[in-house]
């Protein structure tokens, strides 16, 4: 049965890059298949005989090309269609974290990117960071902040990326709640500690709240027109979800939290901003509320039977 199985998940693979080829590059013959997937000639015909057979008329043979073309009704079975998804991998290949062979591209369209300084995360570092939040424990680093460098008991318990650089997102021993600190910052990393944290008490993290987009007010009706193309908008407006921790980097990514810059580069407005800040406050509030009554009630004397 586990042969079969992998069987049947190997053609059902080969059958979603014929429909990639057929959609993003509207070509495909048995070479493709071949070169690919590393099977025999025979092997890559049987598999065009029943791609077509069960998905009927997605594909005609042109005897011009000598390939398989996409019908004009081509409605892809295997594949999800999605251009987010071809421009990431593109972006993913372009900084070096995808292998050319893992892109279905016969030949490559011209493509670049504008250049990103990329922060670095030892992969030693990162380990370390994993293993603690597995256990749940705390660890000590080296770490270099804008104003100074020293050791401290952190407790990661999640990651986070904010559009520019890595994040863990930990109890920060020695401040008493929770932070971000920036992983590519951690110069030295030191023993695991027990560490006495709830990282439910980090409500900022928790927390989700929705971000009301709209096109900046003082751009003229086709300039507000253009923006609620590119953003999706329906009747003018783009709802995003996101933890509270989360929209702060975002807000001040997108520039939302300032006034005196001109509409057409800010282009966007943060409806909801003075909701959305107040939300972080509360929550930062009651986090250290429920931190400090737990720590309260820990410190009690037990009462003995």
């Amino acid at each position: 049965m586990e042969e079969q199985d992998r069987r049947r998940w190997g053609q059902s693979r080969r059958f979603e890059f014929m429909e990639w080829k057929l959609f993003w590059e509207g070509t495909l013959n048995r070479g493709d298949l071949e070169d690919t997937f590393g099977i025999s000639t025979p092997q890559a015909s049987l598999d065009l005989r029943m791609y077509r057979e069960v998905t009927g008329e997605n594909t005609v043979y042109d005897s011009s090309e000598k390939a398989y073309v996409p019908s004009p009704q081509i409605a892809p079975r295997f594949l999800r269609v999605s251009a987010d998804r071809l421009l990431l991998q593109l972006r993913a290949w372009l900084t070096g974290a995808l292998r050319r062979e893992d892109l279905w591209f016969r030949s490559m369209p011209p493509v670049d990117i504008t250049p990103d300084i990329t922060r670095n995360v030892d992969a030693s570092c990162l380990r370390r960071i994993l293993e603690a939040m597995r256990s749940r424990k705390g660890l000590e680093v080296q770490y270099q902040s804008l104003t100074n460098t020293r050791w401290r008991i952190i407790a990661p318990h999640a990651l986070a990326f904010d559009g520019f650089r890595w994040h863990v997102r930990a109890w920060a021993c020695d401040r008493g709640e929770f932070r971000d600190f920036v992983i590519s910052r951690i110069d030295q990393i030191g023993e695991a500690r027990e560490v006495d944290y709830d990282a439910r008490d980090d409500l900022e993290w928790s927390t989700k709240v929705t971000l009301k987009l709209r096109p900046h007010p003082r751009l003229g009706d086709a300039q507000r027109h253009a923006i609620e193309r590119d953003y999706a908008m329906i009747d003018g407006y783009r709802e995003i979800e996101a933890r509270l921790s989360m929209a702060y980097y975002f807000i001040r990514r997108m520039n939302l939290d300032l006034v005196d810059l001109p509409p057409e580069r800010l282009q966007l407005s943060l409806e909801n901003l003075s909701e959305v800040q107040n939300a972080m406050q509360s929550a930062k509030s009651e986090s250290k509320a429920r931190i400090g009554g737990r720590q309260r009630r820990s410190s009690l004397p037990q009462a003995s039977d």
